[in-house]
């Protein structure tokens, strides 16, 4: 016993490496790195001798190489990890016990941190590689011959000492890996010079609060099984923890979900999506329908997550309604909505891939706002679900507002082709947009994103227009490429508006002030933009941003902006503009001036800052925005 003790601590690093190249590479770096600890910690015996059998186990007693100084403590250490590591990769049995060396370490254990050895270079990493494909007895013939230098049949009497069936073959199977051994001793396989990494932060947050919650519940339910009389009341307020959710078995069942009519939209009390008919070729697939279900109410660590801000993402409260479910591109989709939100379920038609399940809010929708649903966006490109009301479909491009509209095909199921979305990176060329026209409007729509397309309109926020007109389609051409800085909030409807005209000093020509606003469906997060659109410019510059602001919006039309400019005569101005309803304007701080009406021109220096104020009739003050 005090030879093995000695042996093991003065050699520990060298038979914890053993370990560690022995054990299965299927395990994991981490888990290896522990358990060959662990299997190196329990290499003595739980008495201070050895056992007569086990010490008669021990090859080379008779005087053949047995490790460092050929000390027979050495060679029993080693010969208790080989066995153990040689265990931890045996497969389990249904009705067998597990051997311990097959379990993961009670101990050692590092709670919150994954560890491994330091990484080394390409032949480490090709001889990492080739002991993978190995068998466990192989790889272990390996290690002894490199790592411990032992002879062939020094390593033969150790492996049938470890209780390996056939050492000849795995001496022959280790004859294959053409690596030098002496990698056995890099840095790559040293699992006792470790680098410690954090685990997964946001897993073990959701984790914690899971487990804080189940405690909470089991003190509940222990409170309450503890009351006299029956416990669980017929009255009690709250099911046990193992009854059924009736409500929740209902959200499951696909054989649940509601379908409306294919007219029932025609005769309807309200044009949303609620009165959308269930369509597309998979409908009746009940094995699809109840995945979609199971990963909306439980989705796993796979499943790729998505909701628009203000949306919640928890599983739907009882049988939600059908909108579709087919095939498009390379994908199976299903779209579902429950009242609140529209949910899009996506797995692949082949093979195992990613699972998607988007949500968004769209509470309130009317006809203007539930024309489309995204059901594809893939490489740029966007496909749409298109409401049963909608009786044409087309592509706008606001940067060409006097071309026509582009033709765009609908399947009978109302799945229209690919268009390219305007949300992308780079140079602004193309801002393509969806035209849908039914019975009572023609209406544009754009991608920013999301779920559900956000709806384009033009004038007053009081009393916003379709852009149906040259007049909407030329003031929105200007404004076209700033549509992706409102996007990604949830947002509804989009409306620009002309608010003011200037000329400007020196005799530069009309400039046009703009203000864009996007509004979300959760009603908060609004964006506002002001733009500032000098003479002969294609696009417009934003003169100021704000969010959360009542600022260009139906309750507040009001709006006032200025921007520091350079006129043709190289002279620099601020010029600042309010709505129509402001009759003074006044700047301050960097540069002064004070102008009657609604616009501001006065003369300033390359780089100067201003504070803008406006005034209404009735002496109500307005800031300027931003």
């Amino acid at each position: 016993m005090e030879q093995a003790e000695a042996a093991l601590v003065e050699h520990y690093p060298r038979l914890v490496r053993l370990g560690y190249l022995v054990l299965p590479p299927s395990l994991g770096r981490n888990r290896r790195v522990l358990t060959a600890h662990a299997l190196t910690q329990r290499a003595l015996p739980r008495g201070r001798a050895a056992g007569a059998g086990e010490e008669a186990a021990v090859p080379g007693q008779g005087g053949g190489p047995q490790g460092p100084g050929g000390d027979p403590g050495y060679a029993y250490v080693r010969l208790r990890v080989l066995r153990g590591a040689l265990r931890a990769g045996l497969p389990l049995w249904r009705f067998a016990w597990p051997r311990r060396a097959q379990l993961p370490p009670l101990l050692p254990q590092v709670w919150g941190l994954r560890l491994f050895p330091r990484s080394g270079g390409a032949d480490e990493l090709a001889l990492d590689q080739a002991l993978s494909t190995l068998s466990a007895p192989a790889r272990a013939a390996f290690v002894l011959r490199g790592l411990e230098r032992l002879p062939d049949a020094e390593v033969r009497r150790l492996l049938d000492a470890a209780g390996v069936d056939d050492p000849d073959a795995a001496l022959e199977e280790a004859d294959d890996i053409e690596s030098p051994p002496a990698l056995l001793r890099s840095p790559e396989f040293d699992p006792c010079s470790l680098q410690a990494r954090p685990t997964d932060l946001m897993r073990r947050r959701q984790h914690g609060r899971a487990a804080l919650a189940g405690i909470a519940a089991v003190v509940v339910c222990g409170a309450l099984l503890g009351l006299p009389g029956d416990g669980w009341g017929p009255d009690g307020a709250a099911a046990p923890p193992y009854a059924k959710n009736p409500a929740g078995e209902a959200a499951l069942d696909p054989g649940r979900l509601t379908t409306v009519p294919a007219t029932a939209w025609k005769t309807a009390a309200r044009t949303d999506f609620s009165v959308w008919p269930a369509r597309g070729s998979l409908t009746d697939d009940e094995e699809l329908l109840r995945r979609a279900l199971a990963v909306w109410a439980r989705p796993g660590e796979s499943v790729q997550v998505s909701a628009t801000p203000g949306t919640p993402s928890g599983a739907p409260p009882g049988p939600a309604q059908l909108l579709y479910a087919g095939e498009v591109g390379q994908a199976r989709v299903v779209l579902l909505y429950d009242g609140l939100r529209v949910v899009r379920y996506a797995e692949p038609r082949e093979g195992e891939g990613g699972v998607a399940l988007d949500f968004a809010r769209v509470d309130g929708a009317d006809a203007a706002t539930s024309g489309a649903i995204v059901v594809s966006r893939l490489n740029g490109n966007v496909r749409y679900l298109t409401a049963p009301w909608v009786t044409g479909t087309a592509v706008r491009d606001l940067l060409k507002p006097d071309a026509g509209p582009k033709a765009l095909s609908v399947d009978a199921d109302g799945v229209t082709d690919p268009l390219a979305s305007p949300v992308r990176e780079g140079e602004c060329r193309t801002v393509n947009t969806l035209e849908l026209r039914d019975a009572t409007a023609t209406r544009l729509h754009a991608d920013l994103g999301e779920l559900t397309p956000a709806q384009l309109t033009w004038g007053r926020p009081e009393s916003p227009r379709e852009v149906s007109t040259a007049k909407a389609r030329a003031s929105w051409s200007g404004t076209a490429c700033l549509l992706s800085a409102v996007g990604a909030g949830g947002v509804r409807t989009v409306n620009s508006w002309p608010y003011s005209y200037q000329q400007l000093p020196e005799a530069n020509g009309t400039a046009t002030w703009m203000c864009t606003r996007a509004d979300t469906w959760r009603g908060t997060g609004s964006r506002t933009l002001a733009q500032f659109h000098p003479p002969g410019s294609e696009s417009g510059a934003i003169a100021a941003k704000a969010e959360d602001s009542p600022a260009c919006g139906a309750r507040s039309a009001r709006v006032l902006a200025g921007v520091l400019w350079k006129s043709s005569g190289g002279s620099w101005y601020v010029l600042a503009a309010g709505s129509k309803d402001v009759v003074s304007v006044t700047a301050t701080g960097g540069v002064k001036g004070t102008a009657q009406g609604n616009v501001l021109a006065t003369p300033a220096k390359q780089g100067a800052q201003a504070e803008l104020e406006g005034r209404l009739a009735d002496g109500t003050e307005v800031s300027g925005l931003r």
